[in-house]
């Protein structure tokens, strides 16, 4: 009786612990949905499939490296409860990757060896050249040389040269192609690099179901390594016609996932920057004042980005102002060129696998080189699975080598929230996770815009285009750079910047060499006062502007008068020709109309008074 007891209590306990396994079930899930931001991704996944009963672990595998854990939202359809949600880092493939970047490393090394070693035969070739040339004599000159000595010597003399000179080319040939060498497994070493780590993350999501049933499944998580910017062309042919303003998408991903055939979404968000409202601190003031008098004067910058380990051109480095939609990439030789908004901005430059940097800009050349990523370099390669370690999205933006972009054009539908702007793109889309920059068209406008020339003849003889674009703000605009195209031509980029609430736009399309702008200075006349106390100058100039186009055109010329800071100098307008004038700043400006090959000539005059030994710097 006891033995029949004791086996109902063992198969009680044994169906009891049967019940109470946890199941680990693989599943794979599909990219439905992305909302790409200014730095940073949210990606959309769905699942469908059979939960036994019982406590299940279902792993969802194969995804993205870089998920920001705090982010990670799962959703279940079905006759089950979700327990817990907890991500792994997944290292099975990570191995392969570092045995990979070993091999090109060692590559490296055996090739610069070989390098350091032709170098050196080159070299010491080079000393034998040397010798040999400064040794052409032989005896005096030859005499008292026995000749069949003499012609051995001079055979052997030849002999020698030859073939040093032949080693030195053979030499050198070994040593470019070396280089060359070098330079592709270099490159190769950095892309490997940039590509990123081969390790995957798994959501792994524990579900209770009293039955066997069919369970659905949305996860949503953010990644930091995909990013997007504006830019447009700016298309006029004629001063007499609308202007065209292409809006187009710069969109480039490294998550470790393949956007594969996926609704894609556009956003100004960024969910990096948090939604906290900003605080004033308090604003000091005193006489350490830094004068950003020089950085205000920069409008634009350009540079290069290396590695700083081997000095290495870096390629699809995102040079991103901070803050803002403005932003670029360098190309193949790891240049750069970006408009600057304002003074005190930042330049942001990231890449995956190196550490970001930011800099501000204080100079229009500025030449960067980025540290490998310390985590990257220091990373211990383990079989099997690991916690991840939460953080914040730290906002990543990685661009691909705009000289690979392509230009797709995309039916778009526009959504205005309260904060941000999104794009809807109509169709199914695919984006490799290889960092190349793909360029879509969100839309195309012809708009109004009023056309003038603008001419500052004491700064500069040329007359440069200015539109006033309307009607901009229905257009969901963002600040960023725009190639400038005029009467087919490319003139050049400038910023579009919509920080601003006016519906008008002003940009500057550029110099036109047929708007001819003289300011010629008249004979100065200087002179005292009866008193002697007192000194007077005149300053006297005649201004010309010929419209040699074929159409009527509008021109501004401005110029200023100087602006007294004593009451002992004194400033007497003289002719100012109907200028209009700006008090505060003493601006003068003209407003002219132009006949096709009309020209107008017009003048200011001035006299400044100051004491006799207190001169003052005129112009």
């Amino acid at each position: 009786m006891i033995r029949h007891i004791v086996l109902l209590l063992l198969i009680s306990v044994f169906t009891a612990v049967s019940y109470s396994q946890e199941r680990k079930i693989p599943s794979e899930s599909k990219i439905e949905r992305v909302i790409v931001f200014l730095q940073g991704a949210q990606v959309e996944r769905a699942a469908t499939l059979s939960i036994p009963s019982g406590i299940s672990i279902i792993e969802f595998g194969g995804l993205s490296p870089d998920i920001d854990e705090q982010s990670i939202q799962v959703k279940g359809t079905g006759n089950f409860t979700i327990l817990s949600v907890n991500r792994q880092n997944n290292f099975l493939n990570e191995q392969k990757y570092n045995e990979e970047i070993k091999v090109l490393e060692d590559k490296i090394a055996n090739l610069r060896t070989e390098i350091e070693r032709e170098e050196a035969e080159l070299m010491i070739l080079g000393k034998e050249q040397e010798i040999l040339a400064a040794n052409q004599s032989i005896g005096n000159g030859g005499a008292g040389l026995d000749l069949n000595k003499l012609k051995l010597a001079l055979e052997f003399h030849k002999q020698r040269l030859t073939e040093n000179r032949a080693n030195q080319i053979k030499t050198q040939k070994t040593l470019d192609q070396l280089r060359v060498q070098l330079s592709a497994v270099q490159q190769q070493a950095s892309e490997l690099r940039a590509k990123g780590r081969s390790n995957t993350s798994d959501i792994a999501v524990k579900v209770d179901s009293k039955i066997a049933s069919i369970g659905s499944f949305k996860i949503t998580y953010l990644v930091k390594n995909a990013s997007w910017y504006p830019s447009y062309d700016l298309r006029a042919t004629d001063v007499n016609k609308p202007i065209d303003l292409i809006y187009r998408a710069n969109i480039t991903q490294r998550s470790g996932e393949e956007w594969n055939n996926v609704k894609l979404v556009l956003s100004s968000g960024d969910p990096s920057r948090g939604g906290n409202k900003p605080v004033l601190k308090p604003y000091r003031v005193g006489y350490n004042v830094f004068d950003q008098g020089a950085a205000s004067a920069i409008t634009s910058v350009q540079g290069r980005v290396v590695a700083a380990s081997g000095n290495l051109s870096l390629p699809g480095v995102i040079v991103r102002v901070k803050g803002s939609s403005i932003a670029t990439t360098t190309n193949q030789q790891g240049a750069y060129s970006i408009q600057i908004p304002s003074p005190g901005s930042v330049l942001v430059f990231s890449l995956i696998g190196y550490e970001n940097a930011e800099r501000p800009v204080t100079s229009s050349l500025m030449n960067v080189s980025l540290n490998e990523s310390v985590q990257m370099l220091s990373e211990v390669v383990t079989t099997g699975y690991s916690s991840s370690v939460s953080g914040k999205v730290a906002g990543v933006a990685i661009r691909g080598n705009s000289s690979m972009s392509s230009t797709i054009p995309l039916e778009v539908d526009v959504l205005q929230g309260q904060t941000t702007v999104q794009f809807d793109v109509a169709q199914p889309y695919s984006i490799s996770s290889d960092g190349k920059q793909l360029t879509v068209q969100l839309s195309s406008n012809t708009l109004n815009a009023d056309y003038k020339y603008f001419a500052v003849p004491k700064l500069s003889e040329n007359a440069y285009l200015t539109a006033a674009i309307t009607g901009i703000n229905d257009l969901s605009l963002m600040s960023g750079e725009a190639n400038i195209f005029f009467e087919g031509a490319f003139l050049g980029k400038t910023l579009l910047n919509v920080q601003n609430t006016s519906d008008t736009l002003s940009i500057s399309l550029g110099v036109d060499r047929n708007i001819i702008v003289k300011r010629v200075r008249q004979k100065e006349e200087n002179e005292k006062s009866f008193t002697g106390a007192t000194q007077r100058a005149t300053r006297s100039f005649l201004y010309s502007v010929l419209n040699r186009k074929t159409a009527p055109v509008n021109v501004t010329v401005e110029d200023q008068l100087p602006i007294s800071n004593s009451s002992e100098v004194t400033v007497e307008r003289q002719e100012l020709s109907n200028a209009k004038v700006d008090e505060p700043t003493g601006t003068l400006s003209w407003d002219l109309q132009l006949q096709p090959n009309e020209k107008k000539e017009f003048q200011m005059r001035y006299q400044v008074r100051y004491p006799r030994n207190k001169p003052v710097r005129l112009e």
